[in-house]
Order: structure tokens, then C-alpha cells, then sequence
């Protein structure tokens, strides 16, 4: 708590009147360890939950889960999946959730805000099936969601969102690969989004330059105008808006996550000051 207060001071700022929690000195980790060890249902023990609650990751996620606190930022000194990991076994997804994914806010000078996702979250789609073998949720209905929450996401931020299926391939002229999850998952986002500016697949300059979008996708009303992009794979999507970020001079907020419960974000290892005090805003402002 001392060192915080000087660390403040030192850098000229004022947290008088700023609630400063440590873990390891919490007035009610008893409590919070019975409640934790409740949602676990028998998973962990109350031992391994109290080791637990020393770690900020999980401390902070009960804190949001208890009504202590309205939302999480973290991820500066924790992995994505640090950060997530908690957030799914405590907080959970909201209803109608199948799944949680992210999204990033690409900001620029002079530039209209874009958002694009997965970049944090899902490495691949696959078929989820039941102990039968029976699929529950195909690959395509989950990367379908992930494009209807994102343009939620980017709702919020004042964009009005005009959705963007990204593949190698444009209107059927590349075969294989995640093509088909692309087009299928675009078939079953318009079925979810019916009035969601939604098209794909299409290639990314397709998807940006009303010359070519419209030569190869003539009549989509998103070609050639797309704020909002949905990767087929995390892969591509975290390459995508680093290479916005370093080489097109944009600034990236996020992991934005999507579907859960209650606001909780992630930043990057990597994120600095300004980062961190701008997520920070964000987050509020989502709950």
C-alpha cells in the first residue's frame, strides 16, 4: 500500500480518495474464499482457492463477481489466458454466450474508427460435439457469433458497423482452407444479424477499396466500405492489427472481451501508459 501511495507521488499524481485493495491483507477473504469455492462446485479446494486469491488475476475477477467492483483490467503482467482463464470459471459467459472472443479498436488521426476480432481468443473454430459425438455448435455458428458480437462491440464505440468476412478468397474465387467455414458462418450471421451490414467472404482489399470490392463483389453493400473485420482464424487476426498498428500508424485498444458476464480486458504485455489509462476508460465505460 506504501509503495503504491509513493510511486504515486513520485510520478505527481493524487490517489486521495482512491480505495487501494491487497490481497493479502483483504478484510474479507474468508468470504470471498467460501464464495469462490461455491461457483467452483468442488473443483478446488478452499486451500487452493486462498492461493489462488493472492494472485491479482483471480483476486480482481471476485472482486467483479462479489459486486466489489464493476469491472477488470488486466493483462499487463499476465498472459491473455491468465487473464481469461479466471473470467470463465468465475464470471462466466452471459446468457446466450456460446463462447468468448475479443476484439481490438484501431484509432488514427484523421481516420475513422475500425474494430477488428479474433485476435486474443480463439485460435481456430471446430465443431463442438457432445459425448455422443453429436455436433452442438459447428465451427461456422461459433465464428458467426463472434462477427454478431463484434459489431455490437463496435456499436458501442460510435461505429456503425459494416461487417467484413475476411478470407483468401472473395465471393468463391479461392477453394479450401477456411473458405467454407467463412461462407458458411457468413450465411448464419445474416440468419442472426438479419439488418447487420454483414457480407463475405471477401479478400481484405476487397473489403477496403470500394474499386476493387465492388468489381469483386458488385452489389455488396459492405464491400469496399468494411470498419468491422472478422478473421477466420486468431492467427491472421493478430498478425492483421499488429500490421495496422506498426506499419499503418494505428493505435490498438484492446483485447476488448466479448461475452462474458461483466466487463473484464486485457491488455497487451507490451502496452504502455497511454494504453493502459485509455483501456482504463473503456472499461468503465462498458459498465
Amino acid at each position: 500500500m506504501d509503495e503504491v501511495k509513493a510511486a504515486a507521488a513520485k510520478g505527481g499524481f493524487d490517489i486521495e480518495g482512491l480505495e487501494i485493495i491487497d490481497p493479502l491483507n483483504y478484510d474479507k477473504m474468508d468470504e470471498m474464499v467460501d464464495a469462490m469455492v461455491a461457483i467452483r462446485k468442488g473443483k478446488q479446494t478452499p486451500e487452493e482457492c486462498r492461493e489462488l486469491l493472492k494472485k491479482g488475476n483471480y483476486f480482481g475477477t471476485m472482486l467483479v463477481k462479489m459486486g466489489v467492483a464493476d469491472s477488470l483490467l488486466g493483462g499487463a503482467t499476465y498472459s491473455t489466458a491468465d487473464t481469461v482463464r479466471p473470467a470463465l470459471q468465475i464470471v462466466k459467459t452471459k446468457p446466450g454466450a456460446h463462447l468468448v472472443s475479443s476484439c481490438i479498436i484501431l484509432q488514427k488521426e484523421g481516420a475513422d474508427l475500425l474494430c477488428m476480432a479474433d485476435p486474443a481468443i480463439n485460435v481456430s473454430y471446430e465443431d463442438k460435439k457432445d459425448k455422443e459425438g453429436n455436433v452442438v455448435l459447428s465451427a461456422a455458428a461459433q465464428l458467426a457469433e463472434v462477427a454478431v458480437e463484434t459489431a455490437r462491440t463496435a456499436k458501442i464505440f460510435g461505429i456503425d458497423p459494416k461487417v467484413a468476412m475476411l478470407s483468401f478468397s472473395t465471393k468463391g474465387s479461392g477453394k479450401g482452407a477456411t473458405v467454407p467455414l467463412s461462407q458458411e458462418a457468413t450465411r448464419i450471421a445474416k440468419e442472426m444479424a438479419p439488418d447487420l451490414a454483414l457480407d463475405g467472404e471477401m479478400q481484405f482489399d476487397a473489403a477496403v477499396s470500394p474499386v476493387v470490392g465492388q468489381l469483386k463483389f458488385p452489389g455488396s453493400s459492405v464491400a469496399g466500405y468494411a470498419n468491422t473485420f472478422i478473421f477466420p482464424c486468431l492467427e491472421a487476426g493478430n498478425i492483421g492489427y499488429k500490421i495496422a498498428q506498426r506499419l499503418g500508424g494505428y493505435a490498438a485498444y484492446g483485447p476488448i472481451l466479448q461475452g462474458l458476464n461483466a466487463p473484464i480486458n486485457d491488455l497487451s504485455r507490451g502496452c504502455n501508459a497511454d494504453e493502459v489509462y485509455k483501456m482504463a476508460i473503456i472499461t468503465a465505460a462498458l459498465a
